[in-house]
């Protein structure tokens, strides 16, 4: 049986980079490469209003910083931890979940721990802080392979084979001691938070397939599409009664 370079290439690579997870690496990358390019210049404000800061959310009303700051990060090496830790911990979820409820965790934890950034800097710290980086989600994957799969052996720094859930277990006690140092320059908040609702989002029930998230994304497709229905009423009746003077 013959296959084509290409439609082999494009298997190879579904399997080893599923779709939710193949645009998430992208997106990052392509935001970095672009903040990267427009350093000094003008555009660089731009990503200045991305990142999440909380005063600009609670007082200017800039909610789309809980979900634009995580694609945002600070330098080579932190971008490229973090995507790095997306693909290893990333890539099973979905095959397993698929990609839908993939990225419904990815966002749920990482929005969730952008929602603790704000009330914790308002409460504890600097509310003029920014801050950014895809941690909070990625804590919220690792909550998750550890729930899902307790026992498997990875490589801690990759050297040292231990098992997840014990892995998980030490990057939540490193974040946990470090949130008492607010000068480290590391949002250990954020960290956290993304644990939790990770934890969270799969302690969730799921009755018959049922899960809360979906639901609320069935609620907001029907609610588009009876908005939509009622624009067209709305045409109809008016297209009506401007021929009505016409009509004998």
């Amino acid at each position: 049986m013959a296959y084509s370079t290409r439609s082999y290439a494009r298997s190879y690579l579904s399997d080893r980079l599923p779709r939710g997870l193949r645009m998430l690496l992208i997106a990052n990358v392509v935001v970095f490469l672009l903040q990267w390019a427009t350093q000094g210049t003008r555009l660089d404000e731009v990503f200045n209003v991305l990142a999440l800061q909380p005063i600009a959310v609670v007082r200017l009303g800039f909610v789309w910083q809980l979900a634009t700051y995580m694609f945002l990060h600070g330098g080579v090496w932190h971008i490229l931890w973090n995507m790095l830790a997306l693909w290893m911990f990333g890539r099973e979820l979905e095959s397993t979940w698929g990609t839908r409820r993939f990225l419904q965790l990815y966002f749920f934890c990482g929005i969730g721990a952008g929602v603790f950034v704000v009330v914790a800097n308002y409460l504890f710290g600097d509310p003029r802080v920014s801050t950014i980086g895809a941690s909070g989600a990625l804590y919220g994957i690792l909550i998750a392979s550890a729930i899902l799969w307790p026992d498997r052996i990875i490589y801690f720094n990759f050297l040292f084979p231990i098992k997840m859930k014990w892995f998980v277990a030490i990057v939540g006690a490193i974040a946990f001691l470090g949130s008492f140092n607010p000068r480290s320059g590391v949002s250990d908040v954020a960290h956290l938070s993304g644990m939790l609702f990770g934890y969270v989002f799969l302690k969730m029930p799921r009755v018959h397939g049922f899960h809360p998230l979906e639901a609320f994304s069935g609620r907001y497709r029907a609610w588009k599409l009876a908005r939509a229905k009622k624009r067209f009423q709305v045409y109809m009746r008016k297209q009506r009664s401007d021929r009505d003077p016409w009509v004998h």
